[in-house]
């Protein structure tokens, strides 16, 4: 009797090592598998807030052109001294209307940069002007007398005011404010060639590589705008010149 019982203790301490080991063994397997679906679920959660703050500053972060239309086509960034020298005093331009899209975050000025590119008619050759969306009021400095290398004019208020802020707090606005903020809108003056001061192909000064071409508007003309904003999207328009006539709208 007492063999017998202690061979079915034996049995008894058996199986409850089995069980123990096979309960060791599901929670490993359980705390392997928590482990592999925490990191998946981190991994996608990861994956889906990039890919959401990429399509925000896509879609966000870009400008919206209202409005293009042919500016003016004389002496548009207002440094014409008067002596008839035209590389000064005819200078052309295109006026954008636009606004950052829905959902931006106020951006610099410095932060916009445009291009411009067309095709010589002479020579096929392509050609293309730049700049950023921060500029001054006039293509000269404070004294009116030495011109900058500015391609386009500072953007204003869509009703043509400076936009200014009181830096000072004396009550007067009189500091250039640089920051373009959601739902305002503004209006800018582009230049579609340089003047031989601007750093264009015939000032002794230019590096070849980095002078800029000629896209003036030109009647049944098209011609290629990229608008893009650092950090975010790039909006593409096609410039098409049905007239030449200032105020023309060409988008």
């Amino acid at each position: 009797m007492q063999e017998r019982r202690m061979n079915e203790n034996n049995d008894w301490g058996s199986i409850g090592i089995g069980a123990m080991i096979v309960f060791i063994a599901l929670i490993l397997v359980a705390a392997v598998a928590s482990a592999v679906i925490i990191q998946t679920g981190e991994k996608l959660q990861q994956n889906a807030q990039q890919t959401g703050s990429d399509t925000q500053e896509e879609i966000g972060g870009k400008v919206s052109i209202i409005a293009a239309m042919v500016g003016d086509q004389t002496d548009c960034d207002g440094d014409a001294d008067g002596d008839g020298v035209s590389d000064d005093e005819e200078d052309r331009c295109i006026t954008l209307v636009y606004e950052l899209a829905a959902g931006s975050e106020p951006v610099l000025e410095s932060q916009i940069s445009w291009s411009i590119t067309c095709t010589d008619d002479a020579t096929g050759a392509t050609q293309r002007v730049w700049g950023s969306f921060d500029g001054f009021a006039t293509n000269t400095d404070a004294q009116g007398d030495t011109p900058n290398d500015q391609m386009n004019l500072d953007t204003v208020n869509v009703d043509g005011s400076e936009k200014l802020y009181d830096e000072d707090s004396d009550g007067n606005l009189d500091d250039d404010d640089d920051t373009l903020n959601p739902a305002n809108v503004y209006m800018i003056s582009l230049k579609t060639s340089p003047d031989e001061e601007d750093g264009g192909a015939a000032s002794a000064d230019d590096v070849p590589e980095m002078a800029q071409g000629e896209c003036n508007p030109f009647l049944n003309e098209k011609h290629n705008l990229i608008i893009s904003v650092v950090g975010g999207g790039t909006t593409h328009e096609i410039l098409s010149y049905t007239s030449t006539d200032e105020g023309a709208l060409i988008i």
